[in-house]
């Protein structure tokens, strides 16, 4: 790198939490950060879903460079065995840390490609040697091109939800029934979304953390309000980890999501739905009916959220050269390690910036992006990869490859985690159902589209 190219900005892409930790860490570094954020505010993803509890405490949520920063603006840390809610995350950190950047945030500014200088992703003649290129396109839709010397993508997968559709593409029908269709935990709080829910039937789609808390909020919904109910829909069979790691889980307040999922559904105030994979979104008069692959049906529903994970927008970074694993998008170094594939611990080795490099030097994915389209990431793993990445970034390879991170358990380690097991489709450990069913758990016995 020219040392003109030395002296530019290192630029982070987005102001969440693993975005302003990034420009923390390169200010200890004596680095110069520019922090591009997409929305008006620090947080902006993280406050959408305000009304949603995290199930890691204020002492997991806090990176150390970025306390460091606040420290002399007087900010004082919650109490760090309390959990936060995301809205009290993003008001009581995430802006005071943006703030405390003095500066160094610019909001509603949109990320539109990255390259390197007169370079597209063909060329090699002297491209080592160029700054990158950051578009960006602002509010009042002004185009700018900032140059920087490298690019920490901090953006998230917030906005690319994963679809409806078993085989990663929307569904048939479903973009046309986008008034019935969320992507996002509700907030039953809010009297107008309170309103959209209670009474009626509603599809739940995912297995994960998300999907839990949304059919707790349901559930706790029922007992207010007659009529609801939801139809919790899992393309995998129920088995011994459906429900998480209980108690077994070092984090307990994720544990107790897959509690309160499984509560629910013992009440039965769910039914739960095993081996659909929907394909096809049928419109049943103001109703809407789910159709599995394998032609199965669902009741006529009123509502679907669908809680089916993320993916990475790649769009913006065509023009540079990531190494990405195939399947999951994920950095292929880091990919083996959270494979979900091969596991569902959710349990990763802290890793860094060897991990996270790219054939193109000084590019980096951090945060959920840095996964790709696997699932169970932690703050404290994004702290640790934009710790290790500022150090490299300023020449410590020693600080760069040391691990400063011992992440919690699960308690939960049984193998694969995304595709339906037959010894998995009944309500145990050691179910005998080999065709995928349909259980209404808690009232009367399961129903098998297959003999037992």
């Amino acid at each position: 790198m020219t040392t003109h190219a030395a002296e530019l900005p290192v630029v982070v892409i987005g102001a969440g939490p693993i975005g302003l930790a990034a420009a923390a860490h390169l200010i200890e570094r004596g680095l110069d950060p520019l922090v591009l954020e997409a929305g008006p505010a620090a947080g902006s993803a993280v406050r959408e879903w305000s009304h949603v509890r995290l199930f890691s405490t204020w002492g997991e949520v806090v990176d150390p460079a970025a306390e460091k920063l606040l420290a002399p603006t007087g900010w004082v840390r919650p109490d760090a065995a309390t959990y936060p809610t995301g809205g009290d995350w993003a008001e009581q950190y995430l802006q005071p840390l943006a703030d405390a950047l003095e500066g160094k945030v610019r909001y509603n500014a949109t990320v539109t490609g990255v390259a390197k200088a007169g370079r597209d992703r063909v060329v090699d003649s002297g491209r080592d040697e160029q700054p990158f290129t950051v578009h960006v396109r602002t509010a009042d839709g002004c185009e700018e091109r900032i140059s920087a010397r490298a690019v920490i993508d901090a953006s998230g997968t917030w906005t690319t939800p994963n679809p409806l559709g078993g085989d990663g593409l929307p569904a048939i029908g479903e973009k046309s029934a986008t008034n019935r269709i969320s992507y996002r935990v509700p907030d039953l709080r809010d009297p107008g979304v309170r309103a959209r829910y209670a009474g009626r039937r509603t599809a739940v789609v995912g297995s994960g953390a998300s999907a839990f808390t949304a059919l707790a909020a349901l559930a706790d919904l029922a007992t207010q309000e007659p009529g609801t109910h939801a139809v919790w829909i899992l393309r995998r069979g129920i088995g011994a980890g459906t429900f998480g790691g209980g108690e077994a889980d070092q984090l307990p307040a994720r544990g107790a999501l897959g509690v309160a999922a499984k509560a629910a559904v013992e009440a039965g105030h769910a039914t739960a739905v095993t081996g659909f994979r929907a394909a096809v979104v049928e419109h049943d008069s103001d109703r809407l009916v789910l159709i599995a692959d394998d032609g199965r049906r669902t009741e006529p529903i009123d509502e679907v959220i669908v809680l089916t994970g993320f993916r990475p927008d790649l769009s913006f970074l065509s023009e540079v050269r990531l190494g990405l694993d195939e399947r999951l998008q994920a950095p292929v170094a880091l990919a083996p390690l959270i494979d979900p594939n091969v596991h569902s611990c959710g349990t990763v080795y802290p890793h860094g910036v060897g991990e996270l490099s790219h054939p193109e030097q000084g590019i980096y994915l951090v945060g959920m992006k840095s996964y790709g389209r696997a699932p169970t990431f932690l703050a404290m793993t994004g702290y640790e990869q934009t710790r290790s990445i500022a150090a490299a970034l300023a020449g410590d390879r020693e600080a760069a490859e040391r691990v400063e991170l011992v992440l919690p358990e699960t308690g939960v380690c049984g193998g694969s985690g995304l595709f339906d097991q037959p010894e998995n489709a009944a309500y145990s450990s050691g179910g005998c159902c080999a065709a995928p069913a349909t259980l209404q758990i808690g009232i009367g016995a399961p129903v098998s589209s297959g003999g037992c």
